[in-house]
């Protein structure tokens, strides 16, 4: 934990999905940093989207919390580690607040607010409803009293009459107070969304926009209730599972990293397990660098490839480039968009655009997603990074799939749970690459970092 202290925190949360608590969470979040608040969110949940939202307000590295990829320990433990012992640390939730794996909400927010000890603030939105949200808030006090339920925030709320019903209704039915009431905003007041979530903040130009929307958010709220509710906790328990792993012996590694509005979708600790095990990271744009240096090995992230898949596809220099690497043995480990971008070529919205072509692929993105959710995948085949009969836990978010494959297309990975390339295979491998739509997160997998930095210390041997 960054200083000392009781690490003031406090978890936002929704009575569904769409109920405005990313809205809230960024209000407050951005407030309590502009008042001189030290202040670090992180987020529940695999959703790397919210998550650089969040680090934007914030203006501090935010981290996802999630129990089924990372297990209790280590969520709890990277809590500790990162929340700020005085200030405000921040939690947004995902989905409604019990919503889990299953009827009993495993792995849901309930159960994270419950594992780092923090206080839940709900977000309910009111359309056409004024004394039945008691009944709502009464629902969500009683449904698990070891959640601390210490304020509800009312969200589209159509004016002071239907807010003081709403009000009374609730702290006389269920004491439960009443901790900001935000309006229907001029415009829809909402931030800008493509599929099931935000738009990625790399790709919004107008932040002006979005920081008017929030100021005028943070107005509806009562931030002394908030803050006051947040300090009213014990110090977390202290971090228990070791950092990770010493550096190994030998020559530091040099592994490149794609990372601009194209790729986007990274891990921190992903990044810090590499470095920890003794890798240089190298960061590149496949808009804009004319192809890729020296390296080690190559990690390719996912983003939205598609959005800018004519820029990557006028890009020939950096798309030859990464052909005549893949094809003298660099080893490449790419999930989703990273896979995309290794696929000959990418077809969206009714255009075709080529691509580097290191993979015996074609991809499409379509309006309706391929593969949503937690994933669970075992390796079955040869490849460059994993040993055969890994199993590995990860999550998948994609538009796209394999269009057209070559007939001897290898694929080492058997799809346990999930979508994967389909009929439950993934894993595709050719040459010393490896690609694949699940991700995964270094927490809860210690073998993804072992395998890339082995991979890319192994080529290095070779080099050299």
């Amino acid at each position: 934990m960054e200083g000392s202290g009781k690490a003031p925190r406090i978890v936002f949360a929704g009575t569904g999905g769409d109920s405005g608590k990313t809205l809230v969470t960024l209000a407050v979040a951005r407030a309590a940093r502009l008042s001189g608040l030290t202040t670090v969110a992180f987020k529940k949940g695999p959703d790397y989207i919210d998550a650089a939202w969040l680090q934007w307000a914030a203006a501090s590295t935010t981290r996802n919390l999630d129990t089924w990829l990372m297990g209790d320990d280590a969520v709890r433990d990277s809590f500790a580690r990162h929340a700020v012992g005085e200030g405000l640390n921040l939690v947004e939730g995902n989905r409604g607040l019990f919503d889990g794996m299953d009827a009993a909400g495993t792995h849901s927010t309930a159960s994270l607010a419950r594992l780092i000890d923090a206080p839940v603030v709900l977000v309910l939105p009111v359309t056409k409803v004024t004394a039945s949200t008691a009944a709502t808030v009464l629902g969500f006090t009683t449904m698990d009293p070891a959640v601390r339920l210490g304020g509800v925030v009312l969200n589209r709320v159509s004016g002071a009459r239907h807010e003081a019903v709403i009000r009374e209704a609730i702290e006389n039915r269920t004491g439960v107070p009443v901790m900001g009431a935000v309006p229907r905003l001029k415009g829809g007041g909402q931030l800008p969304e493509r599929h099931l979530g935000l738009v990625p903040l790399h790709e919004r130009s107008n932040l002006e926009r979005v920081e008017m929307v929030l100021e005028e958010v943070a107005g509806h709220l009562d931030m002394a209730a908030i803050l006051d509710l947040a300090r009213a906790v014990e110090p977390p328990v202290s971090p228990t599972v070791p950092d990770g792993p010493a550096p190994p012996k030998g020559p530091a590694v040099r592994i490149g990293i794609f990372r601009d509005p194209a790729f986007s979708f990274y891990y921190p600790e992903n990044l810090e397990a590499l470095e920890a095990l003794g890798a240089e990271l190298v960061f590149l744009s496949p808009l804009s660098d004319p192809g890729l240096p020296d390296l080690d090995a190559l990690y390719l992230g996912g983003g939205f490839p598609e959005t800018h898949a004519r820029e990557l596809a006028g890009n020939r220099s950096m798309m030859a480039s990464l052909k005549s690497a893949t094809d003298a043995g660099l080893p490449v480990y790419a999930e989703c968009g990273g896979l995309m971008v290794l696929s000959r070529s990418i077809t969206w919205r009714g255009e075709t655009f080529p691509m580097s072509g290191v993979l015996p692929v074609d991809t499409e993105v379509f309006q309706r997603p391929r593969g949503h959710g937690y994933a669970v995948v075992a390796t079955d085949g040869d490849n460059p990074f994993y040993t055969p009969g890994t199993r590995l836990r990860g999550h998948e978010f994609h538009y796209s799939s394999i269009k057209a494959a070559d007939p001897d297309l290898r694929l080492a990975l058997r799809v346990e749970r999930g979508h994967g390339c389909g009929d439950g295979r993934c894993g595709i491998v050719h040459n010393n690459v490896f690609a694949t739509w699940v991700h995964v997160h270094a927490l809860g997998e210690n073998a993804w970092a072992e395998a890339v930095v082995g991979a890319a210390r192994r080529h290095g041997d070779v080099g050299r």
